[in-house]
């Protein structure tokens, strides 16, 4: 392994401690427990947002912390859910006493541990709401979840999200709009090498030198197959078309109901995707793929959406949801209406996104 890292139990906290010294404008970090806020929160007046996830997937969640964006985000231990007691330390933090959004990926640890803090917050008279992201078309169970994997809509729900706090909506809005960008945004991801955790040392799974691994997890879960190594254009083809033929996706969640003051179930259904929409692509770097390739990527994927009568009007091409070292990359379209793309546009100012000021 080489990595350049002390000791392999301090990557996190000296990480946290590189971006706070580097960022201090934007944002300030928590070390014990860890968490990222906005350097001038809590912010009056708005609903803040919250997400967080394990580390490694840099710059999501930390580097997306700032104005239009996240209040705060949690981060875990490499590749490992954020605690309950993390969560809500966040939400005291953050917290203008008109509610706070959780976006949690559909990870069954990130799911228990949002809704443990959720509850705890609650006792404590903070409001929350969570919405789950779960775009992962590659699968439906794997190795950490139950239903489809939260991946990059995740970092577009972010964005929008925060942009309509900014804008002034309520929580119930904001909530129903992060429930909207989950409906709308298909991903899927595929992986050319491993990678490697610095707590063990080795790659997290084996791939041969002329293999890929077509539907991987950001955590390295297998995906739907491996198979031998292809071109680049063929590769992308078999990533578009899968998230641009998926059918529409039916599952039940849970979301608190403020009413009734308890977890309901509810159903979600995906619409397809129809000839004349409108879309947002993002392309993303698993992590060790440069963005010269990941132009090619979008090179083609720009010629199948246009063969597919859909119209890229936004987009969104760099290394923004990553799987450490992994060389790979993801895609992921989001349908757009003028709401979306609205929020998309407005300004941001953070770490790793930035642009309107």
């Amino acid at each position: 392994m080489k990595k350049l890292i002390n000791n392999p139990k301090d990557v996190v906290r000296e990480s946290l401690q590189g971006m706070a010294i580097a960022h201090p404008d934007i944002i300030k970090i928590n070390l014990d427990p860890y968490y990222i806020y906005r350097a001038d929160a809590p912010i009056k007046n708005k609903v803040a947002i919250i997400s967080g996830g394990g580390s490694g997937h840099e710059p999501m969640h930390g580097g997306f912390v700032g104005m239009g964006m996240l209040d705060a985000a949690c981060p875990g231990e490499i590749f490992t859910s954020p605690t309950p007691d993390q969560i809500l330390e966040a939400a005291k933090v953050v917290n203008s006493d008109i509610g706070i959004l959780n976006i949690v990926k559909n990870y069954s640890s990130d799911v228990m541990n949002f809704e443990m803090a959720t509850e705890l917050a609650l006792s404590e008279n903070i409001r929350v709401l969570n919405i789950l992201i779960d775009d992962d078309v590659a699968v439906k169970d794997s190795l950490f979840t139950q239903g489809r994997r939260g991946v990059g809509t995740t970092v577009l729900a972010e964005k929008i999200c925060g942009g309509a706090a900014e804008a002034g909506y309520d929580l119930k809005q904001i909530a129903d709009l992060c429930r909207k960008v989950n409906l709308n945004g298909r991903s899927l991801g595929m992986a050319l090498t491993s990678c490697t955790t610095p707590a063990k040392g080795t790659p997290t799974f084996e791939l041969g030198n002329n293999e890929i691994e077509f539907g991987i997890g950001i955590h390295g879960e297998p995906g739907r197959e491996r198979m031998g190594m292809k071109s680049v254009d063929e590769i992308v083809e078999m990533l578009a078309i899968n998230i641009i033929e998926d059918i529409g996706y039916s599952r039940i969640v849970r979301e608190w109901d403020e009413v009734r003051g308890e977890w309901q179930e509810v159903e979600l259904i995906d619409s397809p995707f129809q000839q004349g929409d409108r879309l947002l692509a993002f392309v993303n770097s698993m992590g060790g793929t440069p963005i010269s390739e990941l132009y090619i990527v979008y090179r083609k994927l720009a010629e199948i959406c246009e063969q597919k009568g859909l119209k890229i009007v936004r987009n969104l091409i760099g290394h923004y949801i990553t799987s450490l070292e992994m060389q790979g990359c993801s895609i992921t379209l989001l349908k757009l209406d003028d709401e979306l793309m609205k929020f998309w546009d407005r300004s941001v100012k953070t770490v790793a996104l930035r642009w309107g000021i």
